[in-house]
């Protein structure tokens, strides 16, 4: 018993450290749209940085992990190339235009948007509890985005779009994500969804820009920054998260990214929201709770699980 309680401390502690460092990227990633940089070269460089850096590590340690089917090639150019392609390019777009805190929480629709589909296509069973969620969260969502107040709403079209955006693409992520979890380990999913991202940003956006862009060494210190500690280390933390408690578990405690990344954002940037913001974050994060608390307590019917690995 002694035993489990420890592991399951360890679960929570990485997932909720790699939460907080999920969240201060979006707050890097900020202070370099300050600096003239733009999102798409940030997104470029963060997902062949770490691209880079993931082959240099299973190199060394795991060169097995490279292996793949060649019949897996097309799901991984969809995975990668256009999903994770995608909730990279939507997330630090959103970022650039409105606060970090209210693009995140924009972003956690996205277990939402999966619960929906699950229930249309998967045969999860729409409780009423699910319901709830569903209501709370659009309507916390409405708060984040200032819908109270015509004028902010306006000013932040452009990041709402962005923000729902990652959150449409978050949620393909996922579910194509869960899909390569059952044939592959999560390094190697990670690896080629990141790779296969890369391979995208240099074919719509001029390839190896950021080799002539002359970025300061400021600059180049966050995009290491961004790629290491908030890429690679924590999606491994989280990975490794999930191997101590459920992965439902270590999704209700991810939502600490939003969280952190406000307070982050306040103190070196400076961003505050209003209360009624503030208030809609609290309603979304307590939905995701609910929604996945529900889900925790499903039962995986045989159909189910046919249809998720479908």
């Amino acid at each position: 018993m002694y035993q489990v309680r420890r592991n399951q401390l360890k679960g929570y502690l990485c997932t909720m450290l790699g939460a907080i460092l999920w969240g201060s990227s979006g707050t890097a990633g900020k202070a370099l749209f300050e600096t003239g940089m733009t999102p798409f070269e940030l997104v470029q460089i963060r997902l062949t940085l770490s691209t880079m850096l993931m082959a240099l590590c299973l190199g060394i340690f795991s060169r097995g992990l490279f292996k793949i089917r060649l019949k897996d090639i097309g799901y991984f150019l969809i995975f990668g190339g256009i999903a994770m392609a995608m909730v990279q390019s939507t997330y630090f777009y959103a970022i650039s235009k409105i606060q970090v805190a209210a693009a995140i929480l924009l972003q956690y629709l996205a277990p939402i948007l999966v619960a929906i589909y699950s229930a249309c296509f998967w045969k999860e069973r729409l409780t009423a509890a699910k319901l709830i969620a569903l209501v709370l969260s659009f309507g916390g969502c409405y708060l984040v985005v200032g819908g109270y107040d015509v004028q902010l709403l306006q000013m932040n079209i452009l990041g709402i779009v962005g923000g729902l955006g990652a959150a449409v693409s978050a949620a393909g992520y996922t579910l194509l994500g869960e899909r390569g979890m059952h044939r592959y380990k999560p390094s190697t999913v990670l690896f080629y969804a990141m790779a296969f991202g890369s391979l995208t940003w240099h074919i719509i956006y001029p390839p190896f820009h950021y080799a002539v862009a002359g970025f300061s060494l400021y600059q180049w210190k966050w995009l290491l920054y961004i790629a290491v500690m908030g890429t690679i280390i924590p999606f491994g933390l989280y990975f490794t998260g999930i191997n101590y408690i459920r992965s439902t578990r270590a999704i209700i405690t991810a939502t600490l990214e939003p969280i952190s990344a406000g307070v982050m954002a306040f103190f070196f940037l400076g961003e505050a929201m209003e209360s009624l913001q503030i208030l809609g974050g609290m309603v979304v994060v307590g939905a995701i709770v609910l929604l996945q608390t529900q889900r925790e307590h499903d039962e995986m019917t045989p159909e189910l699980i046919r249809a998720r690995k479908s």
